[in-house]
C-alpha cells in the first residue's frame, strides 16, 4: 500500500505545478476551496471530515490523504477520522470499504 505521506505530497506537487501553469482555474478553485473549508457555523475539522468521507465514497486516494492531514492539523482525533471514515462506507458499501485501508493508513503515517 502507498505511503500516504507520499500520496500528499505528489498532490501537492501537482497543485504547484497547477499553480504555475494555469493560475487563473487555479486561483478561482482555491477561492472556493478556501470559502467552504473557512470557520463558519461548522469547525474547520467537521468540514474536513465530511470531505474526507466523500473522498472515501468518491473512492480518490489523493482527497483521503489530504482530508485527513487537514482534519488531524485541525483537530480531529484518530478515532474521529476513522468514524467518518465508517459513515462513508455504511453509505458507500464495498467499494468504499476497500477505500477505508486508505483511512487507515493515512492515519497510521499522517497522525501524530
Amino acid at each position: 500500500m502507498e505511503n500516504m505521506k507520499k500520496v500528499a505530497q505528489q498532490f501537492q506537487a501537482s497543485m504547484e505545478r497547477f499553480d504555475r501553469e494555469w493560475p487563473e482555474q487555479r486561483q478561482a478553485f482555491a477561492a472556493l476551496t478556501e470559502a467552504a473549508k473557512a470557520p463558519g457555523e461548522l469547525e474547520q475539522k467537521y468540514k474536513y471530515l465530511i470531505a474526507l468521507g466523500i473522498s472515501v465514497a468518491e473512492h480518490c486516494h489523493w482527497c483521503i490523504a489530504g482530508n485527513v492531514k487537514n482534519a488531524l492539523a485541525h483537530g480531529a482525533t484518530k478515532k474521529q477520522v476513522m468514524e467518518a471514515g465508517w459513515v462513508a462506507v455504511q453509505m458507500g458499501g464495498g467499494p468504499s470499504l476497500a477505500y477505508l485501508q486508505l483511512v487507515q493508513q493515512a492515519v497510521d503515517d499522517l497522525g501524530a
